[in-house]
């Protein structure tokens, strides 16, 4: 829900801390004193950067990329700006995100499938993969289905 529904009412920790944040948030936001069009542009921006989203394109140089190898044995690279692009050591970039799967009952996910290939300049996107479209998408679905 992301408030208390009446004063006290709510004992759920996290939606106290929730609701204190988005009033904290709002107030900062109200106080910029915002116009019809700027609102709507700044919102856009603010949710991309919290979010952890690029504003713009990701340019693949070397100063983008964080060596990660010590993670997972693998020569890999993460990219700075944008957490779910990574670079292999043969240097193919992929977005780990590329593509999110969609549950007839609205629920989404990602999984290996969601990998796509990168080229640079990249402006990280998701695909949204609706019901029906996961048999011709890959194999692994058709055994699940």
């Amino acid at each position: 829900m992301g408030w208390p529904t009446k004063e006290g009412e709510d004992e759920d920790d996290s939606q106290v801390w929730i609701y204190q944040h988005l009033k904290k948030l709002l107030e900062a936001f109200s106080d910029e004193g915002h116009s019809g069009s700027s609102a709507p542009y700044t919102i856009s921006l603010f949710r991309r950067l919290a979010l952890f989203e690029p504003l713009g394109p990701l340019t693949g140089e070397d100063h983008e990329w964080n060596d990660i190898s010590e993670y997972g044995g693998d020569t890999k690279w993460q990219n700075n700006r944008c957490s779910h692009v990574f670079k292999d050591a043969d240097g193919a970039a992929y977005d780990s995100n590329g593509r999110v799967f969609l549950e007839p009952n609205g629920a989404a996910f990602t999984n290996s499938e969601s990998r796509v290939s990168v080229t640079f300049p990249y402006t990280p996107i998701r695909k949204v993969v609706k019901p029906g479209w996961f048999k011709r998408l890959a194999h692994w679905w058709k055994r699940i289905i």
